[in-house]
């Protein structure tokens, strides 16, 4: 920073030191690892890297690396690319952008490449549906947020937008007509099936 005072000549200047934090090399540094791509079979282990890694990958920025990183501190490890679903704007889109470029620490392999049902729905697995009590089966039409957080891969934020679309739109007409909610593919729709009715 350049500061002149009154009764300084014209062109005098001090030299100023910058605010604590604000390194320069810092932030050339972070800009160049955001810039840095991926390298051809290079993968991010989302159970483990931090936010400006995981903003390399396709269709990610630095905002949403941030959510997920942040949704892996407040619930645990995510294990598989289906379960990075329950992270908000993380979708069946995005599920298939990063799919070949990413791992999970926590299953310690990397993600199966193939079509996008046939490595979803496997990805899950019994170690996380082991996680949780086997629930009885809820109808759609009638049950709560607090209900629906039972089931598997459906957080609070899955199941108040569950509830939000069915007090929008009306009743669920199907068990299938579910994949209609925001969040909510084949995969996810796959592990609900047999665990859900409408009356």
């Amino acid at each position: 920073m350049w500061l002149t005072a009154p009764g300084v000549p014209p062109g005098q200047v001090s030299l100023l030191p910058g605010p604590a934090g604000s390194a320069p090399l810092a932030h050339r540094d972070s800009s160049l690892a955001l810039a840095r791509p991926l390298a051809p079979g290079e993968r991010v282990d989302l159970d483990r890297a931090p936010a400006l890694e995981i903003a390399r990958l396709p269709r990610i920025g630095l905002r949403l690396a941030k959510a997920i990183v942040s949704d892996r501190n407040a619930r645990g490890t995510f294990g598989s690319l289906a379960a990075l679903d329950r992270v908000p704007g993380v979708g069946p889109g995005l599920l298939a952008a990063i799919r070949d470029r990413v791992q999970f620490s926590a299953v310690g392999t990397p993600v199966v490449t193939g079509s996008p049902d046939a490595t979803l729905a496997p990805a899950i697995g019994n170690s996380e549906l082991g996680t949780r009590n086997s629930p009885p089966i809820l109808n759609l039409n009638t049950a709560t947020a607090a209900d629906l957080e039972r089931l598997p891969k459906v957080g609070p934020a899955l199941a108040g937008r569950i509830v939000a679309f069915r007090q929008k739109f009306g009743l669920f007409p199907s068990v299938d007509s579910l994949v209609r909610v925001p969040g909510i593919g084949p995969a996810t729709l796959a592990l609900l099936r047999d665990k859900v009715r409408v009356e």
